[in-house]
């Protein structure tokens, strides 16, 4: 009785399977994958073999990177992968208060890279004179590194949008304006995400320009007063649509679809972790 009962749990997370045993959704993802490996496969060896053989009077990468503010986005894309894992495991278990908040924090930390990600690239366009067409380094790297930024970007989205999805009614709810909630619902969010990114752009930029920290953080708190009250709207906003309005429709029957999730977003982190050694690391060595 106890082993039928825990398969029968176990059902509950996977979609119908193939004739592999594997779920259809998560054979897709796999493949998909398998086909971003090759593209970004393609992309690294092309930025490598580049710097191995760079042209006369090209720029120093050393002059032109960052070490720190990388390592610092790095390791934000490391613990948004843990906080991905543990909402995965949390709607396995059908913990969907937990799973929301798992994914928010992996939202969070997403915007952040990308925050770091944008003020990189500007600094190297302005400050550093490094465009996508001036040298070969620019467009290795913008075009490598923009890429992965891009699969980053995809991967917040859906994130948002699942965990908007995580609200809706159970059938037979007697909410009937769920989509005008959930769509108001998902502008506060989006709202939230760009003064996010905002935000962490004018800390990274006021900790840069300034001389010390407290100055830094001086200007910053004058600079993005009005975005950080914003957000703070934004976020009220969507306590709001939060609230409990009675039982859901998402639990460990949609565990799969989070778990397909996961592997994009654990992907995206590995793929970070090749590019930030091929093409940061190698230079300091």
């Amino acid at each position: 009785m106890s082993s039928h009962a825990a398969t029968a749990t176990i059902d509950h997370h996977h979609d119908p399977t193939t004739a592999t045993g594997i779920p259809n959704k998560k054979l897709l993802m796999w493949a998909f994958l398998a086909s971003d490996c090759m593209f970004f496969g393609t992309l690294i060896s092309t930025h490598l073999i580049y710097r191995l053989h760079p042209p006369a009077g090209g720029l120093d990468p050393k002059v032109v990177f960052s070490p720190e503010l990388t390592s610092f986005s790095t390791f934000i894309l490391l613990m948004s992968s843990l906080m991905m894992a543990l909402a995965v495991t949390a709607i396995q278990k059908g913990n969907v208060k937990s799973c929301r908040w798992s994914l928010l924090t992996t939202i969070f930390f997403g915007m952040i890279f990308l925050g770091c990600q944008v003020y990189e690239f500007n600094h190297f366009v302005v400050d550093k004179k490094m465009t996508i067409s001036n040298s070969l380094l620019g467009t290795t790297f913008y075009t490598l590194t923009g890429t992965h930024g891009c699969h980053v970007a995809i991967g917040v989205l859906w994130l948002a949008l699942m965990y908007v999805r995580s609200f809706k009614p159970a059938a037979g709810s007697s909410q009937q304006t769920w989509f005008a909630h959930q769509l108001l619902h998902a502008v506060a969010l989006l709202a939230v995400m760009l003064l996010a990114l905002k935000v962490t752009l004018g800390l990274v930029h006021s900790l840069q320009v300034s001389p010390s920290l407290g100055t830094g953080l001086g200007h910053f708190l004058r600079a993005e007063f009005l975005a950080m009250a914003g957000m703070l709207v934004a976020l009220g906003a969507c306590a709001w649509f939060a609230r409990p309005r009675g039982p859901v429709d998402f639990g460990v029957t949609h565990a799969i679809d989070v778990e397909s999730m996961g592997l994009y977003w654990h992907f995206v982190d590995i793929v970070w972790i090749v590019i930030f050694t091929a093409v940061y690391l190698l230079e300091y060595l």
